[in-house]
This record gives structure tokens, C-alpha cells and sequence, in this order.
């Protein structure tokens, strides 16, 4: 477990997968996230998910909570072959929980996880470019600004810029 007073990383379990399910059916989430999570997200689609990773070779996911209620999900997904000390950082969290400082705290644990604990030398993301709050999040955070990468994601019908953010691990 990743602590940070009110704000814990802590491994997904089975019994986050309603509230799971409940949090990430909002239209206002999904709009950020890859098209690979689908709409309507059912209970069984949660389950599923958390069963999917249980293995950390690849990826290391955690249920972030907040006073001890859950209320969203990020992860560190290392890259293949020359990029294998990158990873990218994915997370969101619901939006009740959203605007109490959750999300930098979440990535500066997750952060600190990964060049710490998975020897990581870079971190990234991309963020599509309606999506402020999360830039300014990770602006926060430490994170830079590598470029955008013009139309380069499609998202509800639509072509969008993708900024690219990342952060290196200081010697």
C-alpha cells in the first residue's frame, strides 16, 4: 500500500468492482479514457478488469482511495523492449472525489513508486486536448510537457491533439 494521509494506493480487490463500475459509467470519464473501456461498463466488465491484474510483470494498478472509500483507479504500464524502463502512467477518478486534491496526490505516490520501488527512469502520458484539469495535474506533479502530436487520437467521432507529458527520474 502507497499512503499519503487521506490519499492510499492500495491493490484492486473483488469487492471494488461495484463501486468501480458505479464511478466509471459517467460519460464525463469516459470521454477522457481509451476507447477500450466500454459503455456501459457492467459489474462483470469491473471484475474482469481486477482479475486482469493480478500479474504485475507488465503493469502495477492500484484502487486509489480516499478516507478509505474507493474512488478511482491508476497504474504504471511498462513499455516493451527499448522502452522497458518507461512507463505509462493511466488513472481517473470519480467524480464525486473530483477537485479535493486527490489526483495529485495519487500521482505523486504512484510517481515515487515507480522510480523508487520499479526503477523506472521515465514516466509518461498523453492527455487529450480537451482535458485540462488533468494537464494541470500533472503540471503539479512534476511532469513536462513533451509536445503534441497533432490529430492524432479519434475520440467520440472526433480527431483531437494528444499532449505527450512525461517525467524523468532525477539522479
Amino acid at each position: 500500500m502507497l499512503v499519503d494521509r487521506e490519499v492510499n494506493l492500495r491493490p484492486l480487490v473483488i469487492e471494488d468492482a461495484k463501486e468501480l463500475a458505479a464511478l466509471i459509467n459517467n460519460k464525463k470519464i469516459l470521454d477522457n479514457l481509451r476507447d477500450v473501456i466500454p459503455f456501459p461498463y457492467s459489474d462483470q466488465d469491473a471484475e474482469n478488469f481486477i482479475h486482469s491484474h493480478k500479474d504485475v510483470s507488465t503493469a502495477h494498478v492500484f484502487a486509489i482511495t480516499y478516507q478509505d472509500k474507493f474512488c478511482g483507479v491508476i497504474g504504471l504500464f511498462r513499455q516493451p523492449d527499448v522502452y522497458r524502463f518507461t512507463a505509462e502512467i493511466g488513472y481517473w477518478i470519480g467524480e464525486p472525489y473530483w477537485n479535493k486534491g486527490i489526483g495529485t496526490k495519487a500521482i505523486q505516490l504512484i510517481t515515487n513508486h515507480g522510480f523508487n520501488e520499479q526503477n523506472f527512469i521515465r514516466i509518461h502520458t498523453g492527455i487529450f486536448e480537451y482535458n485540462k484539469p488533468s494537464m494541470r495535474v500533472l503540471e503539479k506533479c512534476g511532469y513536462e510537457k513533451d509536445g503534441v502530436f497533432k490529430k492524432s487520437v479519434i475520440k467520440n467521432g472526433l480527431m483531437w491533439d494528444e499532449h505527450r507529458y512525461s517525467k524523468v527520474k532525477k539522479d
